[in-house]
């Protein structure tokens, strides 16, 4: 026990240590006096078992119960009943008879600090956590000399790969939901302190470009001296997939037309890439209007030729077995990986198994996030597992696939036009600023408004709005489920939704305005948490790290979207019940509206979304 004491006093010095450096979360603040009181008081128990099982942690849902509460009591109270453990707690005074007595005992040996005002026990255990108000005030003004800022976390090097449209085939609603989800990730992930790299993995190479070349090279064939017009992709393709469908000679030219690719005839790479150059044209397209910058092409193409080495490693390594002339890899599922198929030829299956291998060994990756749609969860559960098998993630390197659910129209199946069409992105995104110019120009011209906009300003606020609503209408729903696409809703002044919050900052923008009072003059003034209504609103705000950190883990945006939609309407009960301009807390409130502005600027554009100073 003499050995044991030692490293027990090792730990707990350990932990005093961590306290000396500033939490940059309330939760994990208050974690840590909990963590060193429970070692302190029970120092057995941190020594045998992982933290988890013991330090209980989380915020309250209701405030007459405290800021946070700790539940560590009862499952301590349960290790503490353990053969193995009351055996070496043999003749020790005191030893706690029920969990209430873990709680007492773990509340004396909380450390002396400026975190909390007191501690409740109640029920069979639970100690209920109230916050000084002293130290909320000065934690909140930290954020109106320093900013919003992320929660602690050691930088890493992410790969996220998104979007993901194919080369000849024009954006349409089923890629809405990759990009802008990866998007917000990035975003996420960078604010934290991680280096991103933002990889689009475009359909470039594969069967469907026999046809198109094939097309290309007989409807014109002076493509070279007089190319077609072919930016109509979506005609194109078609033109080209009914030609494939309907003439058995031009399908079987078009699979000759792919072995000439691949083995890298000239003319065929010409055509190849008028087609990727035209196609990029039109990414791009949507790409400036979601303000979704920064992704680097890296296509099945890009793969091609690394292909036959990561076969031969895998084969090497016993992984690889012979079926039917294919070559295969088993991973517990009904239907293998296919490392080869039975012509000789590459699929997606090797393009990912190569690529994946590319991204943790040649991009130093410590995390890669694939942001595709929920009926792929299967395939990257076989990717993952391979890679995993093959010795790919040693060093700890975590691979993530983010599955999303279908956007659907009013008839809840999936969103088409009205003549049964696949929307394109670029006709969805048009259509979102065009409904949102006309709902400005209808307040503008309301009885008695106050709204008035230069034109430039009106149209550049229509593009805000628009561009903001579908992006929050996709974010702020559990990314796993369907959701309804409606223009309507997302555009609707009540709710849940990205005008709402848009409205929210604006009038806190306009108090700051109306007031006069430059930021400077607020320096040194801390919040007033006096009234309820103030107090709620400052925790809330203060808990954003721990929101930006779970997301991070997580990779649900909707998190943000929930904070912010709680947040404007705390702040709107707090300006409703407590006066600003002209109230002798003026000051100390100005410091709450600039603090509240600041945060949800900033989470605003974790989820792509740029607010407006005025609406």
């Amino acid at each position: 026990m003499e050995d044991l004491g030692k490293r027990l006093t090792g730990n707990v010095k350990a932990l005093e240590e961590a306290a000396a450096g500033e939490e940059t979360t309330l939760i994990s603040a208050v974690t840590l006096l909990f963590e060193k009181a429970i070692a302190q008081a029970f120092p057995i128990v941190p020594e045998s078992l992982e933290k988890s099982r013991w330090l209980v942690v989380q915020a309250t849902s209701d405030a007459k119960h405290g800021d946070y509460q700790c539940n560590s009591a009862m499952a301590i109270h349960k290790i503490l009943k353990d053969k193995v453990v009351s055996h070496a707690l043999a003749g020790v005074a005191d030893a706690p008879k029920a969990p209430r007595d873990v709680s007492a005992r773990i509340v004396e040996c909380i450390p002396k600090n400026k975190v909390l005002l007191k501690t409740e026990i109640a029920g069979p255990g639970f100690i209920n956590i109230f916050l000084d108000p002293a130290f909320i005030a000065e934690s909140f003004a930290k954020i109106l000399k320093n900013g919003p800022q992320p929660p602690a976390s050691q930088p890493q090097e992410v790969v996220v790969d998104f979007s993901s449209p194919n080369i000849a085939k024009e954006m349409h609603v089923g890629h809405l939901r990759s990009t802008i989800i990866g998007e917000s990730i990035c975003r996420v992930l960078e604010f934290c302190g991680h280096r991103v790299h933002r990889i689009n993995h475009v359909g470039d190479w594969g069967t469907q470009f026999g046809m198109l070349i094939n097309h290309l090279r007989t409807a014109y064939p002076n493509f070279h001296e007089q190319p077609p017009n072919i930016s109509d992709l979506t005609t194109f393709y078609k033109e080209a997939k009914k030609r494939f469908d309907e003439d058995a000679e031009f399908k079987e030219a078009s699979r000759t037309s792919v072995v000439t690719l691949q083995a890298g005839d000239p003319y065929s790479l010409q055509c190849w890439k008028a087609l990727c150059d035209v196609s990029r044209i039109q990414f791009q397209m949507v790409y400036d209007r979601l303000e979704c910058a920064g992704l680097v092409e890296q296509g099945e193409s890009f793969y091609n030729s690394r292909i036959p080495d990561v076969v031969k490693e895998l084969t090497a390594k016993g992984m690889v077995e012979e079926s039917d002339g294919a070559k295969i890899i088993q991973c517990g599922k009904q239907f293998p990986l296919m490392a080869v198929k039975s012509d000789g030829g590459y699929g997606y299956d090797s393009t990912d198994l190569t690529a994946v291998k590319y991204r943790l060994q040649e991009m130093k990756a410590d995390r890669v996030i694939y942001v595709t749609d929920a009926g792929q969860s299967e395939h990257f559960e076989m990717i993952f597992h391979a890679a995993k098998r093959a010795g790919w993630c040693e060093g700890g390197a975590r691979l993530d696939h983010v599955p999303f659910g279908l956007v659907l129209g009013d008839d809840k199946k999936k969103f088409k036009t009205r003549s049964g069409e696949v929307t394109k992105l670029v006709d969805l995104l048009d259509e979102a600023v065009t409904r949102s110019l006309t709902h400005l120009r209808e307040r503008m011209n309301t009885e008695g408004s106050t709204t008035q906009m230069a034109e430039g300003d009106l149209e550049e606020a229509s593009r805000r709005i628009g561009y903001g609503c579908v992006k929050y209408a996709d974010l702020r729903q559990h990314r796993i489920s369907d959701y309804q696409f409606s223009y309507d809703k997302m555009l609707d002044l009540k709710g849940n939704t990205a005008v709402y919050l848009m409205y929210s900052y604006a009038r806190i923008t306009s108090i700051k305005a109306r007031a006069g009072v430059k930021l400077q003059d607020l320096a040194n003034v801390l919040p007033s948490v006096q009234h309820p209504k103030e107090y709620q609103l400052v925790l809330h705000i203060l808990k954003f790290p721990e929101v930006v950190e779970r997301v991070a883990d997580t990779l649900l945006p909707h998190l943000i979207c929930e904070f912010l939609y709680d947040t404007a309407e705390k702040f709107n009960d707090f300006y409703r019940d407590c006066h600003v301009i002209g109230d002798p807390l003026q000051s100390q409130r100005l410091v709450i509206c600039e603090v509240v502005a600041a945060v949800m600027k900033k989470g605003m554009s974790l989820l792509g979304i740029t607010p407006l100073e005025k609406i």
